[in-house]
């Protein structure tokens, strides 16, 4: 399965849609998906802006802080 890109545009007085996507090929076949945005939500924050802002969202930033982390508790074990 290749991309999935998500793109915000307005539906035209005749009922068009444009989707400008740089980066495809002219002939290459597409698969389009129509949702109409809710305007509550869409004015409001995305679920990843929500969880970003919770306090201790993510104690961990990388993979190797993880490893580091789980290297330190297995070592403490054996103390």
């Amino acid at each position: 399965m290749g991309t999935i890109l998500h793109i915000d545009t307005t539906v035209q007085p005749d009922g068009s849609v444009h989707v400008p996507v740089p980066g495809l090929q002219p002939g290459q076949r597409v698969s389009v998906a129509i949702t109409p945005a809710n305007e509550e939500t869409r004015n409001g924050p995305s679920v990843i802006d929500f969880i970003t802002a919770l306090p201790g969202h993510r104690l961990f930033h990388t993979a190797e802080e993880v490893d580091d982390y789980i290297r330190e508790e297995r070592d403490s074990w054996e103390r």
